[in-house]
């Protein structure tokens, strides 16, 4: 028997768990003043997260996902992707969209009911949070689709979750992706859980980046505790997009440190031993520590940043809560261009009873 084609996934990470490189490190991450940056927002995620589980557990925010643990994936996506890139999303990447330039209140307000929070005033033509597990990745095909044939110079970047690979809606992106050669990059957020199910009962495959393989496209397995790996990997990703060397798939490893959402309980699935083991790899005691190690920073720089990460998370939350709620009509005015009767009463209805 002949051996048709063979293949390989490689793996990058250049910081281990205690911040020593592993490797010559990539040019950006000789310069400290791109490290702190990557430092000070995977800090304001953090802030930002925990107040939204407070508001949340006080009954101020409906049903939050958080991002804790994912701080390295989110920022290396938010800082190498152009101004012009499309990012579209799921519910845990927030901290992408942070850094894309949407608002801590815009965030707040979409957690809260309010969907005025989707209308970003930054990133316009970001897509707003899709809940439903990979729908988005046959979006993002049409948004990569449009922008090859306008010949523009501009990728999309499509983020999802382990879970979301052992859907069909991603295995026909990747596959259309591939045929057409798009400019389309997929990051796998592998947090090792998809709700109360493990990595290990989804997917019989050694890597979730090799489902890349069968699509023709190349796929590799970053650290995705190690901002700077994430970072490089999605440089590189986005470049050979932009110059039109088709798809990529990234699979960042990691570990989701919090419940699936507010509304879990995680402790019913799996045993606190594993959780305090991954607390030990955590990106932003990595990054931190590697920092203080090249001088850096120091604990008064960390005190000074994590006043100003609070005092604007607290900000932003006050403005949400300020915000008055949207008029009852609202919810008929972007349905059609011109509403059927039946709903015309409904609306006039809804505006008498206000």
């Amino acid at each position: 028997m002949n051996i048709t084609a063979k293949f390989e996934v490689r793996y990058l990470q250049f910081l281990d768990p205690h911040g020593k490189a592993l490797q010559a490190l990539p040019g950006f991450a000789h310069d400290p003043r791109i490290l702190v940056s990557l430092y000070r927002w995977m800090a304001l995620m953090r802030a930002y997260d925990a107040k939204a589980i407070a508001l949340q557990r006080t009954g101020q925010l409906g049903t939050f996902a958080s991002m804790l643990g994912n701080e390295a994936i989110e920022a290396g996506v938010g800082s190498a992707m152009a101004r012009d890139d499309v990012l579209l999303v799921t519910y845990r990447e927030n901290g992408a969209q942070l850094m894309r330039g949407v608002t801590l209140k815009e965030l707040f307000l979409y957690w809260g009911g309010d969907e005025r929070g989707s209308d970003y005033a930054g990133p316009r033509r970001d897509f707003p949070v899709c809940i439903t597990i990979a729908a988005h990745a046959t979006h993002a095909v049409g948004v990569a689709y449009a922008m090859k044939l306008r010949r523009e110079p501009r990728v999309a970047v499509c983020a999802l979750g382990d879970g979301a690979t052992s859907k069909g809606d991603f295995y026909e992106g990747l596959n259309a992706a591939g045929v057409w050669k798009l400019p389309l990059v997929f990051v796998v957020a592998n947090n090792q859980w998809a709700i109360s199910v493990p990595r290990a009962k989804q997917t019989a495959a050694h890597t979730l980046a090799q489902k890349a393989i069968a699509a023709g496209i190349e796929g590799l397995q970053v650290d995705g505790n190690d901002v700077i790996a994430v970072r490089h990997a999605m440089e590189q990703a986005l470049a050979k997009a932009r110059a039109g060397g088709g798809p990529t798939l990234i699979e960042a490893l990691a570990y989701r440190l919090a419940d699936h959402t507010t509304a879990d309980d995680a402790s019913r699935y799996r045993s606190p031993d594993e959780l305090a083991e991954a607390w030990k790899l955590e990106p932003l005691v990595r990054l931190r520590a590697h920092l203080m190690e090249s001088g850096a920073w120091d604990k008064s720089k960390e005190d000074a940043l994590l006043r100003e990460c609070n005092a604007q998370v607290q900000a932003a939350a006050q403005a949400y809560l300020d915000t008055p709620p949207p008029a009852a009509a609202q919810m008929f005015d972007h349905l059609y261009a011109q509403l059927p009767a039946a709903l015309a009463r409904q609306r006039a209805a809804a505006l008498g009873n206000e």
